[in-house]
């Protein structure tokens, strides 16, 4: 007499109908109860949405493909914490849409980056990385020094992200055009990557 195991190995479509259950199950278990802490829906104290200008950095970031090389999640482990600073939390990412957290660093974590080199410092390397970091693979983005940013679309964007709950104001998506008239793109981006993670920088 066949076992109840054997029932199940044996017949795939009740194979498939059990795995489901199973996943469903533990998808609840886990991800329901954080539906509900305030942990997770909280903005972090100081938490703002982005200004226009670095709006438009983040935009450039995931346009240049920043984001399949680094990541913005630091884990709580602590060889993670030593290099990159406090681990990240859910309410540093309220107001982003998409989340950039990532999973693959073939560059280092940028989740803390903000602040840690200057203005200039950023500039060379994205012009050329290998002035800054010799052993760098990284590519270099020239042309964003060249180029200018679209100012049309600023508003709209902004527009945008508060039909999702980021709460702009009416004056932040009204001056938007005016914020970012004239940058360069490299200005953005800079700008982006001054602020990552500047509200939490003590290490844990």
């Amino acid at each position: 007499m066949a076992s109840r195991h054997e029932k199940i190995e044996t017949n795939v479509s009740l194979m498939i109908v059990l795995t489901i259950i199973a996943i469903s199950f533990g998808a609840l278990v886990e991800l329901v109860p954080l539906f509900f802490a305030k942990m997770t829906h909280e903005p972090v104290a100081g938490l703002k949405p982005l200004p226009a200008l670095e709006l438009e950095g983040r935009d450039i970031y995931i346009r240049e493909g920043c984001n399949t090389c680094h990541s913005q999640m630091i884990r709580p482990l602590r060889a993670e914490t030593e290099r990159y600073g406090h681990y990240s939390v859910a309410g540093e990412f309220v107001y982003d849409h998409p989340f950039l957290w990532g999973s693959k660093r073939t560059g280092p974590d940028l989740a803390r980056v903000g602040k840690r080199y200057s203005d200039d410092w950023h500039r060379a390397h994205l012009y050329n990385p290998r002035d800054v970091v010799p052993e760098s693979n990284m590519p270099g983005f020239p042309w964003l020094f060249d180029e200018e940013i679209n100012s049309d679309k600023t508003g709209a964007k902004m527009a945008a992200l508060r039909a999702v709950g980021v709460p702009y104001t009416d004056e932040d998506i009204a001056g938007a055009k005016t914020a970012v008239d004239g940058k360069k793109e490299i200005d953005a981006l800079v700008a982006y990557l001054q602020q990552l993670g500047t509200l939490l920088q003590s290490r844990r």
